[in-house]
């Protein structure tokens, strides 16, 4: 499984892999259903705010009956039918990340080096943020949606404006010398986190730039990360084996390690909405759910045929998203653990996967069709794709109100971010700014930031409104590593990411305000997933050494550690409510915290 995403309701799960996207009953676990159409791997899906949707994006191409579609990377489902609703086409290879704006108007997602916008509701490209010199590895959304945050392979971080069309940068934090492969901000819109390629967290100040304490320990690839939704918690997964959580941004205190017996990275990292429990799914084929407070495994959904990339909670709680390379994305019921629905639809792998805010809609990518796809959570159906990009599209995000999606390219050709608009599909402005493809997105919790990673230690805050650069976070320059997730904690005030150095994780926490930066030190190997409790104040880390681990945020010390998976936890996801945890390996599984 490659992703995994949460419907805003907490209800459903939506999963990506090897061509199919499918839907998970969070409650029993079963499959809901599969969407599909992807003939390659599908690498990101993402919910729209209202739950009616996915959207998913992965590599070239997407097959409809006997008709197949080069270049149509994202990918929108009906989540109720699962149904394909549109497709974005412009992405010359993938996406690796889908992400809806707040409002659920827009999508982004790219690895192209470009970011670009796209309007959900006509599929049409808005704008285009071309300054990437490597391909993008993530965008998001700040929670206002008026910020796009892209991290690209070329160590940057960049924020900017997409409200005027000028797309203003905002911010250029400086600080990561390795790709910036995730991104996310904080529910508070203040912080942006992000990964890179070796092992650190790194959390940023989005007003001023500066990097807050990095968050160290994992010490392998930083896959994912994400802030819980109170902002108190961190969660990341690594390719050590290990989902770690982060308490209050401080120190290096471990919440979990879930196991230690994995064989496979850990891909993404989910909170639930509540923040009681975290997704995280890895490189095989399941989604598990853990539990936060306690780190104790509350289910596994299992379904995917291969990798299992990411999970995500939708916004209730209830549900979980996966994606996987099995092309699929699928939906799980938290409660039960049973299979919901598949997503199927996409023609390769699936990159990256987001709920939308109401948890109605997915948003997802996939690795060749360049698309960002928009999927209704209850049919199942495809609803729109947003096209534009022209190379693969690694991640895709939500703005906190469900309007927009946020999505970068992840290629020398694509170095975007892009923002759309979910109810017409039309792209709303490019991020332009990375030098190399941008692993990973995010909105800031006000909608109006989004922080992206990329490689050459680069994560970069941007103004939603404008599209200009607020800052690029960089941290020590002397080793190039890529960042491969971020995001902001819940208040906004501190950025997570995830980079890697060779074999060496690194976690950085970033303070938005001032770009300070404070590393998350003690992951012994490549943490493949990172997520924010909802509180803020714990974040998760999935890893190759088949754990998930919690960390204290504010001082950084290890809570915990959650073992049962025996393979690497590719992604973790806190529930909505911050009680459980969902991780992804072999299974999916659910843990009570």
């Amino acid at each position: 499984m490659t992703c995994v995403a949460f419907s805003p309701d907490g209800r459903t799960v939506a999963s990506g892999s090897w061509d199919t996207v499918r839907l998970w009953d969070v409650a029993s676990g079963r499959e809901l259903r599969q969407l599909q159409g992807h003939t390659s791997d599908v690498y990101s899906v993402a919910f729209s705010p209202d739950g009616r949707t996915v959207a998913s994006g992965g590599a070239n191409s997407i097959t409809l009956g006997r008709s197949k579609e080069n270049y149509t990377l994202r990918v929108f489902w009906d989540v109720a039918s699962g149904s394909l609703l549109r497709l974005l086409q412009g992405n010359p290879e993938y996406v690796n990340r889908v992400v809806f704006s707040p409002d659920g108007r827009t999508v982004s997602g790219g690895w192209d080096q470009t970011v670009r916008l796209w309007d959900v509701a006509s599929g049409r490209e808005l704008r285009q943020f071309q300054k990437h010199t490597s391909y993008l590895n993530c965008v998001a959304f700040s929670p206002d949606g008026w910020t796009v945050a892209y991290g690209s392979w070329d160590s940057t971080l960049e924020f900017w404006d997409h409200r005027r069309a000028g797309d203003r940068k905002l911010l250029l934090p400086q600080g990561h010398t390795y790709p910036v492969v995730s991104v996310e901000f904080s529910p508070d819109g203040r912080t942006v986190a992000s990964g890179r390629k070796y092992g650190t967290l790194r959390f940023w100040d989005v007003v001023s730039g500066r990097e807050l304490p990095q968050l160290q320990g994992h010490t392998s690839y930083v896959n994912s990360v994400e802030f819980s939704p109170d902002g108190r918690t961190v969660a990341s997964g690594s390719r050590d084996k290990i989902l770690r959580l982060w308490d209050d941004l401080v120190g290096s205190r471990e919440l979990g390690e879930f196991e230690k017996s994995f064989v496979y990275f850990i891909n993404g990292v989910a909170f639930s909405p509540d923040g009681r429990t975290v997704a995280s799914c890895r490189s095989r084929d399941t989604v598990r759910l853990w539990d936060v407070a306690s780190g104790s495994e509350l289910r596994e959904f299992q379904g995917h045929t291969s990798s299992v990339e990411s999970v995500e909670f939708s916004p209730d709680g209830k549900t979980v998203v996966s994606r996987s390379s099995d092309k699929t994305l699928r939906f799980w019921d938290v409660a039960s653990g049973r299979e919901l629905r598949q997503l199927q639809g996409h023609t390769d792998s699936v990159y990256s996967v987001a709920f939308s805010p109401d948890g109605k809609t997915v948003a997802s990518s996939r690795s060749k069709d360049n698309t960002v796809h928009l999927w209704d959570v209850a049919s199942g159906r495809e609803l729109r794709q947003f096209q534009g990009h022209t190379d693969t599209v690694r991640s895709v995000a939500f703005s906190p109100d469900g309007r927009t999606i946020a999505s970068c390219g992840w290629s020398l050709w694509d170095k975007t971010v892009r923002l759309w608009d979910v109810a017409s599909g039309r792209e709303l402005r490019q991020l332009q700014g990375h030098t190399y493809g941008v692993n990973c997105v995010a909105f800031s919790p006000d909608g109006r930031t989004v922080v992206s990673g990329s490689a050459y230690h680069t994560v970069r805050l941007w103004d939603v409104a404008s599209g200009s650069l607020l800052r690029e976070l960089k941290g020590n320059t002397d080793y190039i590593d890529s960042v491969y997730s971020v995001a902001f904690s819940p208040d906004g005030k501190t950025v997570v990411s995830r980079s890697q150095v060779l074999q060496y994780p690194i976690v950085r926490l970033w303070d938005v305000a001032s770009g300070r930066e404070r590393q998350l030190q003690g992951h012994p190997e490549y943490v493949c997933s990172v997520a924010f409790s909802p509180n803020g104040k714990t974040v998760a880390f999935g890893s190759e050494e088949k754990t998930v681990r919690l960390w204290d945020v504010a001082s950084g010390r290890e809570l915990r550690e959650l073992k049962g998976h025996t393979y690497r936890v590719s992604c973790v996801a806190f529930s909505p409510d911050g009680k459980f945890l969902l991780s992804v390996s072999d299974v999916i599984r659910l843990w009570e915290l």
